[in-house]
């Protein structure tokens, strides 16, 4: 039965895949009511505070890109672009995860791209060289972030299975090893493909007068208002204090927090106090909030978790001591290999917070040690494996010269190497380092 309860997860999968964004939720909850009714299986649990950590922050992160901080954050980024454009493979990719490290969700790379493709260009680099690592960065910093979902998940999860494991334990090990991994990256990055002046098939396209018309973008420096940029540094500073405070309080959360406040509580409050802060200093409009594009991917990652992850949790809470006798001894002998698990689920289901909602649960239940768990997190983004994922189709867009692309067997794309290089050593530096740490 558990390989046919497997097989409709799958399809929910599948069908989640076909039609993107909110349906993995919807079809999960529709999962969760076949395994109910259909097999007489009891509901698990939905993760419920991972629900609401994720709400608290993403609260907090539509605020700040409603005040316009986060439009500010990339103005600060396309200055340091336009400044050093000779160094545009290492710090375009840097800025793109930056962003994600502080804000939280790696939808902040878009505006980045369109600058990233006009330095390169401009400087005469091949701008798939940048671009394609620049997205796979934006989505490593993710498990790097503080306040992004995936360490909600981690916190969480150790909670419920009553481990004292922290946020700065996370950090230490998800920083160094994703910065290490993007950097690896973007040096393989530096030589890939052929120079513009040397690659036969853009010189040929460039023989068209429209083609070449089109490659350069008259846009300038994007600009504001005084006014506009007094509300959005406001909204900037507070957020950014807000995340100071949130590991300050992680770092001595024995000192600071009241007795029996939980960090990942914490966490709760204290991210919807940094976004009312922010409205109260700019007075921001509520609706502006509610209709901004962090506001909008943040509730459906909420969704896609609570179905897909719900599903997850049942049939796994109802196999559990079948799981735990089948591959006990493998991971026993071989903790690492989890990750490669990870990875796998990762490629369908484009979320990392809902890939460790799903397999955090059953890492513990299956005794793999903390910090092996803590130390294959950056494992958990593979999504770059198919190029269909909204940054990647936007860095090929922006990508005017066409050397960012879906080569012609689908796979052969521009973002899947330097996903596998950067995630591979993350991954590996990742586990040294955690398995030294603790």
């Amino acid at each position: 039965m558990f390989f046919i309860h497997m097989m409709l997860l799958l399809a929910v999968i599948f069908v989640g895949i076909r039609y993107g964004g909110i349906a993995f939720g919807l079809l999960g909850g529709l999962g969760v009511s076949i395994l109910a009714f259909v097999f007489g299986i009891a509901p698990g649990s939905p993760p419920i505070n991972v629900m609401l950590i994720i709400l608290a922050v993403v609260a907090a992160s539509a605020t700040l890109e409603a005040t316009g901080g986060l439009k500010l954050l990339v103005r600060y980024a396309e200055r340091l672009l336009r400044k050093h454009p000779e160094q545009i493979v290492f710090l375009g990719p840097l800025c793109t995860y930056s962003l994600t490290v502080l804000v939280g969700t790696g939808h902040s790379v878009y505006p980045l791209l369109p600058v990233i493709y006009d330095v390169a260009y401009k400087k005469g680099i091949r701008p798939e060289r940048p671009l394609a690592i620049a997205t796979v960065a934006s989505q490593m910093g993710i498990t790097a972030s503080p306040i992004a979902a995936a360490a909600a998940v981690v916190i969480a999860t150790a909670v419920d299975n009553q481990l004292d494991i922290g946020l700065i334990d996370v950090l230490m090990v998800t920083i160094p090893s994703t910065l290490i991994g993007v950097l690896v990256a973007c040096l393989w990055s530096l030589k890939r493909g052929k120079d513009l002046d040397n690659d036969p098939e853009f010189q040929a396209r460039l023989q068209d007068p429209e083609f070449k018309a089109s490659l350069l973008d008259p846009e300038t420096t994007t600009s504001a208002s005084d006014s506009q940029d007094s509300t959005a540094k406001k909204g900037l500073i507070v957020f950014l204090l807000g995340i100071l405070s949130v590991i300050i309080i992680a770092l001595f959360s024995k000192q600071l927090l009241p007795e029996g406040v939980k960090m990942s509580v914490a966490i709760q409050f204290m991210m919807l106090s940094v976004g009312g802060i922010i409205l109260l200093a700019t007075n921001v409009s509520p609706k502006k909030i509610a209709t901004s594009n962090v506001f909008t991917a943040g509730m459906t990652a909420v969704i896609i978790i609570f179905g897909i992850a719900w599903m997850s949790d049942t049939i796994i809470g109802h196999h559990k001591s079948y799981l735990v006798e089948s591959v006990s001894d493998i991971v026993a002998v071989y903790p690492w290999t989890f990750a490669i698990a990870m990875f796998v689920v990762s490629v369908f289901l484009k979320s990392q917070a809902a890939v460790l909602t799903i397999m955090l649960p059953l890492g513990f239940s299956l005794g793999i040690p903390a910090p092996v768990l803590i130390g294959v997190l950056p494992a958990c983004y593979a999504y770059f494996f198919f190029p269909f994922y909204p940054s990647d189709l936007a860095a090929i867009s922006f990508d005017r010269s066409g050397t960012t692309r879906i080569g012609k067997y689908v796979l052969n794309h521009s973002f899947i190497l330097p996903g596998f290089i950067g995630v591979t050593t993350a991954t590996v530096v990742g586990y040294f380092i955690s398995i030294t740490i603790n």
